[in-house]
């Protein structure tokens, strides 16, 4: 894949997950970490880029129809009122900082965008945490599949290939599970 259509791609899925698209980025920026030659950050940046656009996005809707937007995102796979609700209580609990540590605990980051405004979090505070929020994801899962990679192809000498396969059946553990303990 070339520079051009990977960068396209990780904004196109930061957005898509920050609205109503259930598989996040990592997938994708942790896919690309495979490639050792692959550069990291600018694809995290457009990831960022795409996931920011989308939460502004989300969290307009939010103001502007909180009841559909809710339930709309209630009809994500993997979302249900429990979860919502529990973001809505970090958020009068904790403010800002449950956008930061939410996703740190497999809660959605459109779960926050389209409840932040009614915790009465203003769009630039929003904007400023989710830079913080999912750039720090972001970064932290495409390094460390990178570092898995580089120790998996030099030390255990695995083949791309084998090291593919990891990858894949690492995400699938990963879906598997978040689908068993956060079901519909």
């Amino acid at each position: 894949m070339n520079a051009s259509l990977k960068k396209y791609s990780s904004s196109i899925w930061g957005f898509s997950e920050a609205t109503l698209f259930f598989i996040l980025p990592d997938v994708l920026l942790s896919y690309f970490a495979l490639e050792r030659k692959a550069k990291l950050l600018p694809l995290i940046a457009w990831a960022l880029l795409g996931a920011l656009v989308g939460g502004v996005i989300m969290f307009t809707w939010g103001v502007m129809s909180p009841k559909t937007s809710w339930s709309w995102v209630e009809a994500v796979p993997a979302i249900n009122t429990d979860l919502m609700d529990t973001v809505a209580k970090q958020l009068e609990d904790k403010g800002a900082l449950a956008i930061i540590l939410g996703p740190f605990q497999g809660l959605p980051y459109k779960a926050y965008s389209v409840q932040a405004a009614s915790a009465d979090i203003g769009l630039i505070l929003f904007i400023a945490v989710s830079v913080v929020a999912r750039f720090i994801r972001f970064l932290l899962i495409a390094y460390i599949a990178r570092a898995a990679s580089v120790l998996l192809m030099s030390r255990i000498q695995m083949s791309k290939r084998g090291v593919t396969v990891v990858w894949l059946i690492t995400w699938i553990t990963v879906y598997t599970s978040y689908f068993y303990y956060f079901p519909s």
